[in-house]
């Protein structure tokens, strides 16, 4: 039987979550590897198709193998889908044209972005504490975001890799504003389960646009994404189970440590200082969000738990 959602288990809640944001940054770097192989929209298929099997097995062990899918507004998953795929499409486009620190970091203006559509699309309301977050959190954006974009010398493929990751991150926000209603009434196996499906079916919409036949290194590079994607989902969402949202959200921000030293090691890349000040002050930003948060008594474990960090 699955444990209960109160237990509070808190050193077993971070290891699960720092073991899914390490499998997480693993995962894009598999992505990152075969880019120059295959399309995003094959990328895409991969990593969702083989964190099915995955998936299936985390739900069956968890009992709700026949509970667990039903769902009661499928529309809510089609569009969830939708709009995760193309964030992922987005992200996984990015990460073949920009260093993978440097793609940690802009993907930390999600919750920056989630802040102002639950503002315009949900109608809460953002005071001075909020609104001071955001500002911090988009300069911050803006710093790392210069380089690419203010010099008549940038590298064109650099500077569209950045604006696809910013453009990931837009959506990626909009998913987690989704979620919300959907967590209302549909279960977390189902909202896993139900995106990696549609995310797949979608990705063959874009085998006309140049799939190829990937070489062993690369299929296997593929298929390793989807599995070690898929694991690192379901640590990700078994974390919250133990601790809540507000004590696990400042490790989310262990991802830039692990993508330093795995763009490092496999990519032979070096963060800039310039890249490296703009994401402390989107970390900041975001730092004080959770505090407000905290602060509030408000927390969105179930909304995290299933937003894929990556798509």
């Amino acid at each position: 039987m699955a444990q209960s959602l109160t237990s509070h288990r808190p050193g077993l809640a971070i290891t699960l979550k720092l073991s899914s944001i390490l499998l997480f940054s693993i995962m894009s770097a598999l992505i990152k590897a075969s880019s120059d192989a295959v399309p995003p929209g094959e990328a895409v298929f991969f990593r969702s198709f083989f964190a099915i099997p995955v998936i299936l097995i985390w739900i069956a062990a968890r009992g709700e193998l026949r509970s667990g899918l039903v769902t009661e507004r499928p529309m809510l998953h089609f569009w969830r889908g939708v709009i995760g795929t193309a964030s992922m499409g987005l992200t996984f486009a990015g990460l073949g044209l920009l260093p993978l620190p440097e793609v940690t970091a802009i993907d930390y203006a999600t919750p920056m972005l989630v802040l102002v559509l639950a503002a315009v699309m949900l109608g809460e309301k953002i005071r001075l504490i909020r609104i001071s977050a955001v500002v911090i959190g988009m300069v911050g954006v803006l710093i790392m975001l210069w380089p690419r974009l203010g010099s008549t010398t940038a590298d064109s493929a650099a500077t569209l890799g950045a604006m696809l990751i910013l453009g990931a991150t837009a959506l990626k926000a909009l998913v987690q504003i989704h979620i919300r209603r959907m967590v209302e009434t549909e279960r977390t196996s189902a909202i896993v389960f139900y995106f990696s499906s549609t995310a797949a079916a979608l990705a063959l919409l874009t085998i006309p646009f140049g799939w190829v036949m990937p070489d062993a290194l690369t299929a296997t590079q593929l298929v390793m994404a989807g599995l070690v994607g898929g694991a690192a989902q379901i640590l990700l969402t078994s974390s919250y189970r133990f601790a809540p949202a507000s004590m696990l959200t400042p490790y989310e921000y262990s991802s830039m440590l692990f993508a330093i030293l795995i763009g490092y090691l496999w990519f032979d890349e070096v963060p800039t200082l310039i890249m490296m000040a703009g994401a402390a002050l989107v970390i900041a930003g975001n730092v004080l969000v959770v505090w407000r948060e905290h602060h509030l008594g408000l927390t969105r474990a179930k909304v995290r738990a299933v937003s894929d960090p990556k798509g």
